[in-house]
């Protein structure tokens, strides 16, 4: 793999850390500033926000500069929006700090995804891209707890300032070993856009809001359900998040491995397979060992699609895969919303801590159906699937697969 992935898989470690470290800095940033949890809690509604309608509008506003330079100034406005949230003197300053920081993510790991595919050969692709994203998926084993154990023992703000220095190193980076390459000819608006006429685009996205979505379901109130259903007590649920950081680890892996051998198969298992788990941790909730087990494989199975579904946006977008690709990330985070919000609204109604993990097992099954139905179209519609080969853009690079 090229030296230039390491590059990347920094820039999403600072990122993934940015993402998810504000979770367990909450209760010292509300106090701070004299607000509730539930008003600090904005702080990941809005960053979730931030990057759904960052996604979209940074990659079109950056489609007249090079990927790499594009890579460049996201990592810069993500740096200034956690200097931002390090300094601010108002919660309403953090706030935006924190937004900040998301519109540079969407974009970040579109076009990194992007840029990933075309360092290495057309049957690695999908290696190259668990390569990146292997900087999320460490960021929730390592950068988050020890992101917490500085904001515990130093403050919260010092958190961010280091988030805010691996920016800058993730910056260096990749200006010094992401190779330079000229904007690709035609990579125009209008020809980004016309990748959402394609159905395959849409079914893949939709996948992607509904299986991750089935994820966040369950892990959004894992806290809870730990403490109050499984009998965990509350400082063990930052090492059960480190399980789940874990799982998303070797789920990447795992995705990266086989979606360039057999993706649509490697979906329906993941899909299905996390369907199943999240039914059964309705009940493994309830013992501390069955629940631990449930938090890793939910963890391994929810993550173990994202290189694929990466991957087959980015095919099926054909010669336009950068907007698609972004907007497939906001896909993500819109997912976690649902979900999250799905989640809360069968707790609220009385159904119990557990509850959300049905939720979430209905999604990843809605998930898998719209797997079998690509999968039907695709058999049906051969040759436009195909494209000629034309349809792969310059600078692409790839075969269509998705």
């Amino acid at each position: 793999m090229p030296l230039a992935l390491l590059a990347l898989a920094v820039g999403a470690f600072g990122i993934g850390t940015t993402e998810f470290v504000v979770m367990g800095l909450l209760p010292g940033i509300a106090a701070e500033y004299g607000v509730s949890i539930p008003t600090a809690g904005l702080l990941v509604t809005g960053y979730a926000l931030g990057v759904v309608v960052g996604a979209p509008l940074l990659t079109v506003l950056g489609g007249r500069v090079s990927r790499k330079r594009m890579l460049m100034l996201l990592m810069g406005l993500f740096v200034v929006g956690n200097v931002l949230s390090a300094v601010a003197p108002s919660f309403g300053l953090m706030l935006t700090g924190r937004v900040v920081a998301s519109l540079a993510h969407g974009s970040f790991f579109g076009i990194g995804s992007v840029v990933a595919a075309e360092l290495v050969t057309p049957d690695k692709k999908a290696g190259a891209i668990a390569t990146m994203f292997t900087g999320l998926t460490v960021a929730n084993i390592v950068g988050v707890p020890l992101g917490t154990f500085i904001g515990q023992a130093v403050g919260w703000r010092a958190t961010f300032a280091v988030v805010a220095a691996l920016g800058v190193v993730g910056l260096l980076g990749i200006a010094r070993l992401v190779p330079a390459a000229p904007r690709p000819e035609g990579a125009r608006l209008r020809g980004e856009l016309k990748a959402f006429r394609n159905p395959q685009v849409l079914l893949a996205m939709a996948m992607t809001v509904l299986g991750f979505g089935g994820v966040f379901a369950a892990i959004t109130y894992i806290a809870p359900m730990m403490t109050e259903v499984a009998g965990y007590s509350e400082g063990a649920v930052t090492w059960l998040l480190v399980l789940f950081g874990t799982g998303m680890f070797l789920g990447n892996l795992l995705g990266g491995r086989y979606a360039d051998r057999a993706l649509m198969p490697l979906l329906y298992v993941t899909l299905g397979g996390l369907a199943i788990v999240l039914a059964l941790f309705t009940v493994a909730a309830h013992d501390k060992v069955l629940s631990a087990i449930a938090v890793l494989l939910v963890g391994a199975l929810g993550f173990a699609t994202v290189p694929p579904l990466q991957k087959r946006v980015l095919d099926q977008a054909h010669g336009a895969p950068t907007l698609a690709s972004a907007v497939n990330i906001g896909a993500f985070n819109l997912g976690n919303a649902l979900a999250a919000w799905l989640g809360g609204t069968v707790i609220a109604a009385g159904f119990g801590y557990t509850a959300p993990n049905w939720v979430g097992a209905i999604l990843a099954a809605a998930a898998l159906g719209l797997a079998l139905w690509s999968a039907a179209l695709e058999r049906r519609t051969p040759a436009v699937e195909a494209g000629a080969p034309e349809a792969v853009g310059a600078g692409a690079r790839v075969p269509v697969h998705h």
